[in-house]
């Protein structure tokens, strides 16, 4: 018997010894690094693994309009000018300096020297010349967001005349008139600048296959599953990034997410319910970090459709909806009820207005009087995914639904994956629609005339709203150079959109983010997405 308890012992020590150096082997493959799905694997962590609630619709910014692309390409593209860490005043970017003429019509930018895109060719003037000149020859369909220059070129509100280079490093933008927000839109996240090259190579293939000056290079993207970036050995900002790769990881549900936190699975994740956050804070492991809010929650009416097209009714929807039972509910006191179409953290915000109290009375008089008094049936659309202005959109609208059954309006709820849905309701195919808008430049232009304006509709004007009046306001206030007179201008804009009622401004959030302990250096920015050049674990 001692001599069988012999052998078992030498057994287990040598099966001992084959399991430490297995572990050895691993340990060794994996040094100062992660597995793929966020596990420690090293005595360093250098991966962050950031869980997000929906997938990219493209990784050419130029070509969407939703956050979930620039959370990733933001790490990919660098822009001319970018924003301050943490707001939206103007910083220098792959220009270092610029210069504006007197009039506001021409601006000269000298650009970085040495920065190269990620398949080896050279930053310079004409790369800027040649983004720009794709950009201007498109249309709405291909890339929504260059309405931000008044449309497309060819079209009389287009406000770039020319852009060239005057030598290597060097360009010149002319414009047609001043107009006011130049500077911060070219930081927007969708005019990062691309590799000529690789648009050249890939055509439509390039929305897959980016290729851009960042700090972070494009390895693989698993559609709905994951996006991989690799740190770029290259960037110009010698020492940068800290991290060496990032995984951009889709789960769905803002619970499971949370769990796969818990769990070590991410290291990082947005879209924490705000009925989360105290046992957050009560993990030893986790932090709950607040991104500063830009932001507006809304339910919008396509203006086009029937009863929709009445103004009767959609004011009448508006004094439907509890605004504050909703806050209450869902947003764990971290919003506050909207009544304009910007949040008041952008300057110019109009606070004379009155907003729509809850008043189903009123509600149902305003129906009466638009013929309605019997009430109607109509599609209500909620989001799939979770978003920074309301983490929980299905069950939101839950609300809006018994709300509006209560004046005989019968909602029926439906919803489709994220792509196709901001492709409906983009081509107006919807009755009614939840969905928001996180601002990309801190200036009321890109909320009232992106949102609003009769120019935007197709790209960002999804409730295909029109008002020729508050066309030529926010025109105006396009054009001009002093900020008082702008202030103003937007005023008046605020009054008309409100009056006209073409959405229920729901909620301005501040939303959540959750992280474990160890994760340095993530500064959210209040336009929802930033990059993570800086970001390292203790």
């Amino acid at each position: 018997m001692k001599k069988t308890l012999k052998v078992l012992l030498i057994s287990f020590l040598a099966m001992s010894l084959f399991l430490v150096g297995c572990n050895s082997s691993k340990t060794n493959e994996n040094a100062g690094g992660k597995t793929d799905n966020g596990t420690s694997a090293g005595p360093k962590k250098d991966t962050l693994v950031f869980a997000r609630g929906g997938d990219s619709t493209s990784l050419d910014p130029i070509t969407t309009t939703e956050g979930e692309t620039f959370k990733v390409t933001d790490n990919i593209f660098e822009n001319l000018l970018s924003y301050g860490p943490q707001d939206t005043t103007v910083q220098p970017g792959l220009a270092e300096k610029w210069e504006v003429t007197p009039d506001g019509l021409t601006y000269t930018f000298h650009l970085r020297q040495g920065v190269k895109f990620h398949d080896g060719t050279d930053f310079n003037a004409d790369a800027v010349v040649f983004n720009f000149d794709r950009w201007m020859n498109g249309n709405a369909d291909k890339f929504p967001y260059y309405t931000m220059f008044g449309g497309y070129k060819g079209e009389p509100g287009h406000v770039i005349k020319e852009v060239k280079a005057l030598d290597a490093n060097t360009v010149q933008f002319t414009l047609t008139r001043p107009q006011a927000p130049f500077l911060k839109n070219l930081a927007m996240s969708p005019f990062g600048i691309a590799s000529p090259k690789a648009v050249k190579d890939e055509g439509d293939k390039f929305r897959e296959k980016p290729v851009g000056t960042g700090p972070f290079k494009f390895v693989e993207w698993k559609q709905n599953d994951r996006i991989v970036l690799e740190k770029n050995p290259d960037y110009w900002q010698k020492g940068l990034p800290k991290l060496n790769k990032v995984i951009f990881r889709v789960i769905p549900e803002n619970t499971a997410r949370l769990n796969a936190l818990a769990n070590g699975e991410v290291d990082l994740m947005d879209g924490l319910n705000n009925s989360d956050e105290d046992s957050v804070k009560a993990n030893d492991k986790l932090q709950v970090i607040e991104r500063p809010s830009m932001n507006v929650g809304y339910l919008g009416f396509t203006t086009n459709r029937k009863p929709f097209d009445n103004k009767l009714v959609r004011q009448a929807l508006n004094h439907a909806i509890d605004k504050e039972s909703i806050i209450k509910s869902f947003y764990n006191g971290k919003a506050e009820p909207a009544k304009n179409a910007m949040p008041p953290s952008v300057e110019g915000y109009n606070d004379d207005v009155k907003d729509y109290e809850y008043d189903l009375d009123k509600a149902k008089a305003l129906l009466k009087e638009a013929g309605y008094e019997k009430g109607f049936t109509m599609d209500l659309w909620a989001m799939p995914v979770a978003r920074l202005y309301m983490p929980e959109a299905q069950k939101v609208a839950e609300v809006i639904q018994e709300s509006f059954s209560k004046i005989g309006v019968k909602a029926n709820i439906k919803s489709v994956d994220w792509a196709t849905y901001l492709d409906k309701a983009a081509k107006g195919e919807f009755d009614a629609y939840m969905l928001g808008w996180t601002g990309d430049n801190g200036d009321a232009d890109n909320f009232l005339y992106t949102l609003l304006d009769k120019d935007s509709i197709g790209a960002n004007n999804y409730s295909y709203y029109k008002n020729d009046q508050l066309h030529d306001i926010l025109i105006k206030a396009q054009t001009e150079t002093d900020q008082a007179k702008r202030n103003e201008l937007y005023k008046q804009a605020q009054v008309i959109i409100h009056d006209d009622a073409p959405w229920v401004p729901l909620v301005h959030s501040r939303p959540l983010l959750a992280a474990t302990k160890d994760l340095s250096g993530y500064l959210p920015h209040p336009t929802g997405s930033e990059a993570l050049t800086n970001v390292e674990f203790k």
